[in-house]
């Protein structure tokens, strides 16, 4: 695919210039201009509410760095783990770069899961609250007849699945002619569940000025040759490891010795999961099944989810969870990635992930940017040598778990 030579300058938003410019001195070299302040980045005053409306006070690492080159209108590869709030800037950008007055698609952003796709939907309904916006999920395993009739009603912006968004705009009820914005979220994940084909077919639709961002929780060769298919020089910032989510979170590990003493120990347990509300990861989908009926039988209330699950199912039992109906949820790896429950203050390894980028991903689930949490790891003899391992790579210390445990969450 050739590049955008049609592209030109940045643009800018607006008419008469951009309202930010006297704010967008930002240094390429050595990373970027650090706006620590919401008020200094130029928000509408109906974003800027909605904003405090939703609990933010400060922005987090990723805000202070990405909000503004975006703005902009510069192109930008933004890398962070989840948990450092990228979905809220994914929000805010896309709320700051739509006119409402007109109810056209304007902003486009894909993720690898229907979770997550839907997830972003609620934040930017959630922070545009002021605002009137229409923000509609594209995914895969609704009704189609919704999605046509949605989008023929108008949305500002849509949140989809690569799929569903490529099946909208080729039946031509997903319009892209006033598109100004297209984001890509965790986007190796995108890539290595292969959806780059159709990453570049929706591309293909896009005008030519259309403003590319892209999230990614670490940044291969492959995406970043992605990224020169249709970028113009972008900006790469980088949010490092050790300024990520491990700080609010308490991190501790109990030694079973033995992989069958580990259910004991969880039923030991469930008292203090149940003070909030708990997601317990397992390795495999089987474990998830295995382990959600062992609980039941003994008479502990759970709900599971995993990716074998028909999309309704997974559905209710999300918002079953978010609504705090259930308060134990017992998962695989489909939920590590960017599902953010405010109420969850409690994460439990009962088995250690299997590689240790993931540890971050579900840990983040606890205290989520500037929230307290707990993360406990179950660990056998084997998992000795792993543990010490997820302490060196993220610089951090797992203490033995306290007897005290329930008073910390």
């Amino acid at each position: 695919m050739a590049n955008r030579e049609d592209r030109g300058e940045p643009r800018q938003r607006g008419e008469g210039g951009d309202k930010n410019s006297d704010k967008l001195r930002f240094e390429t070299s050595n990373g970027v201009q650090i706006i620590s302040h919401f008020d200094d980045m130029g928000f509408k005053d109906d974003l800027i509410r909605g904003i405090y409306a939703y609990g933010f006070e400060k922005p987090s690492a990723i805000q202070q760095r990405c909000i503004l080159p975006i703005l902009s209108g510069r192109d930008v590869i933004a890398q962070a783990q989840s948990g450092t709030g990228k979905t809220a800037t994914i929000g805010m950008v896309s709320l700051e770069t739509i006119d409402t007055k007109t109810r056209e698609p304007q902003v486009l952003i894909m993720s690898p899961t229907r979770e997550l796709a839907q997830q972003i939907q609620k934040v930017i309904l959630a922070l545009g609250d002021y605002m009137q916006v229409q923000c509609h999920a594209c995914i895969g395993g609704t009704s189609i007849g919704e999605d046509i009739r949605k989008l023929d009603y108008g949305q500002h912006v849509v949140s989809g699945t690569p799929g569903r968004v490529f099946d909208m705009i080729k039946r031509r009820n997903l319009r892209t002619r006033a598109l100004k914005m297209l984001i890509l979220d965790e986007a190796d994940e995108m890539l290595s569940m292969g959806f780059s084909e159709q990453i570049y077919d929706v591309y293909r639709y896009l005008p030519p000025a259309t403003q590319v961002c892209i999230f990614s929780a670490t940044l291969p060769h492959d995406i970043l040759d992605m990224t020169n298919k249709f970028m113009t020089e972008p900006i790469r910032i980088l949010v490092k490891r050790d300024e990520l989510t491990l700080e609010g979170i308490k991190q501790f590990f109990v030694a079973v010795e033995k992989e069958e003493w580990k259910f004991d120990t969880l039923c030991d347990l469930y008292d203090t999961l149940t003070i909030t509300q708990a997601v317990i990861f397992c390795n495999t989908k089987r474990k998830v099944d295995w382990l959600t009926e062992k609980m039941r039988e003994a008479n502990f209330t759970v709900t599971a989810m995993h990716g074998d699950m028909p999309q309704k199912e997974r559905d209710a039992i999300m918002a079953e969870f978010r609504s705090g109906a259930s308060r134990v949820l017992i998962s695989t790896d489909v939920w590590a990635r960017g599902i953010d429950v405010q109420q969850v203050s409690l994460v439990i390894n009962y088995d250690l992930p299997n590689n240790r980028e993931l540890y971050i991903h579900r840990i983040g689930r606890s205290g989520r940017f500037g929230r307290k949490g707990v993360a406990i790891n179950f660990v056998t003899n084997e998992d000795v040598h792993t543990l010490r391992d997820i302490e060196q790579y993220y610089s951090t210390q797992i203490d033995e778990m306290p007897m005290n445990v329930a008073d910390l969450i």
